[in-house]
């Protein structure tokens, strides 16, 4: 049938018409998945009002540890009560891989019905409001790298047979000895694809099945990597697609025995996988306003000539506060091996027009069309939880246009690198220990932005991840130290 949006409760026994059950999934606070199957009739009976959700997905971490510090969220002393889970109707999709089974993402609740603080898809719908309530939306776009290696067939000893489990494989061998699925350098190659063509064009049309659109799919630089280019969208339904993208290559490649990764850094020496966002406000017209229609022959800068007052005091906005979030663009211990000098990736607080070793690329015309004018926040990694990525950069420009912020920093000149220097911009966190401590202090523009609530839960889920780091020991120590010592 035809889909009409809004997707009502009383077209749901026409639009799950044949099925008998449905797939439902939310999103935790690391960007994965955490869902389940329910029959036809469970999810027509709470269609409307939601159903309980153990909060412990909120409160353990990407590998089910209870965290050692339990949070306000989900802990014993609450009992690990209960979230309303609503779906969300106008997410349907049909999951293509799964014989067409039907597909609902959806949103946490607290029992007084307001939105839970830690919620991916809540705390970007908040964001949105407030530019809602002034006319206003955002557009987003999306691009992913990721590595991708092929999981060699391991014997069952039991039986003889051969399987392409990656956990079957790394329980026995070590993450470094995964060969990738192509070797080489060779990015925007045409030819390299052909080599898994099969693979390559499955994740390409399942996406578009699954309302997951691609517009772009190419090779990046790096022995199986590839890029994804999501197509352009209103921002809270970006960040589903982005989310979702990882659901589709994860369930097509694993019946090719291929394991994507979107580590930030999976390779010493190589470049790491980014998540460039970008990101531009509309009115109720789809109208871009960050555009300014007469080129402005006194700025301050030449390269925000084209951009409006709304769109400066917008960038300003991301500047003055990228430092403030950077857990939420660069989540893991492993985010900040990507982010050094010399790597395509920017370590300071930096912009410029067209330029792609800054933190904040400007999109303008002459370069670009008109309506095309938008900022590229180049930090983010490809590990990053997308909801939280594009909240952080929406809740920092939006702060800049309430405060009408200036930019307080000079552009980048071409061919000027970001390495250091006091006049080159803040250096942005080395580690995640850092990140955390300035993400968390009391008057940190995240608290100002997000919440105490927020701030303080996801705050404790990167301590708890700094926690684990540091009583690790890594085979860098063994070889380095087993004999020498």
């Amino acid at each position: 049938m035809a889909l009409t949006y809004p997707i009502t409760v009383e077209a749901l026994p026409e639009l799950l018409k044949g099925d008998t059950k449905v797939k439902l999934a939310g999103v935790d606070v690391d960007g994965m998945l955490r869902g389940k199957i329910v029959s036809k009739k469970k999810f027509l009976s709470i269609a409307k009002e939601g159903f309980g959700f153990c909060s412990v997905i909120f409160g353990w971490d990407m590998h089910d540890k209870t965290y050692d510090t339990e949070l306000k969220i989900s802990n014993k002393q609450n009992g690990y009560r209960d979230l309303i889970a609503v779906p969300d109707l106008n997410s349907f999709r049909r999951i293509p891989w799964e014989d067409n089974i039907p597909f609902f993402l959806i949103s946490f609740f607290n029992d007084d019905s307001k939105p839970l603080c830690a919620c991916p898809r809540g705390l970007i719908k908040t964001v949105v409001d407030k530019l809602e309530k002034k006319g206003y939306n955002a557009m987003a776009g999306a691009e992913v790298e990721f590595f991708q290696f092929r999981v060699p067939p391991v014997g069952d000893p039991a039986t003889g047979s051969a399987s392409t489990s990656v956990a079957a494989y790394l329980n026995d061998n070590h993450p470094h000895d995964l060969p990738p699925l192509t070797e080489g350098m060779f990015g925007y190659s045409i030819t390299r694809p052909t080599f898994n063509k099969s693979y390559y064009h499955e994740v390409y049309d399942s996406c578009a099945k699954f309302r997951c659109d691609l517009e772009g799919w190419h090779t990046e630089s790096g022995p199986g990597v590839y890029e994804a280019a999501l197509e352009f969208g209103q921002i809270s339904e970006m960040a589903d697609r982005a989310s979702l993208f990882k659901y589709v290559v994860k369930s097509v490649a694993s019946d090719y025995g291929i394991t994507p990764c979107f580590m930030a850094k999976p390779r010493h020496g190589l470049p790491g996988n980014s998540g460039h966002t970008h990101v531009s406000v509309v009115d109720k017209d789809g109208k871009n306003m960050f555009f300014r229609s007469e080129k402005d022959e006194n700025a301050q800068y030449p390269d925000i000539a084209h951009l409006s007052d709304l769109g400066r005091h917008f960038l300003a906005g991301i500047l003055d506060g990228l430092p403030d979030v950077m857990p939420m663009l660069a989540p893991t211990i492993n985010s900040y091996k990507r982010l050094v000098e010399n790597f395509w990736a920017p370590v300071t607080v930096s912009w410029g027009l067209e330029h792609r070793a800054a933190s904040v690329r400007v999109i303008a015309p002459p370069t670009s069309a008109p309506g095309a004018t938008r900022f590229e926040v180049r930090v983010p990694g490809a590990d990053a939880n997308p909801y939280f990525i594009m909240s952080a950069i929406l809740g920092l420009g939006w702060r800049g246009v309430e405060k009408k912020l200036e930019i307080r920093i000079p552009p980048l000149g071409l061919g000027q690198d970001t390495s250091g220097g006091a006049d080159k911009g803040v250096r942005l966190a080395r580690n995640l220990r850092e990140a955390t401590d300035r993400f968390m202090r009391k008057d940190s523009i995240a608290r100002e932005v997000f919440g105490d609530d927020f701030v303080d839960h996801f705050g404790g889920t990167r301590e708890h991840e700094i926690r684990l780091w540091d009583e690790a020991v890594t085979d860098w120590e063994l070889k380095r130290y087993i004999e020498t010592v």
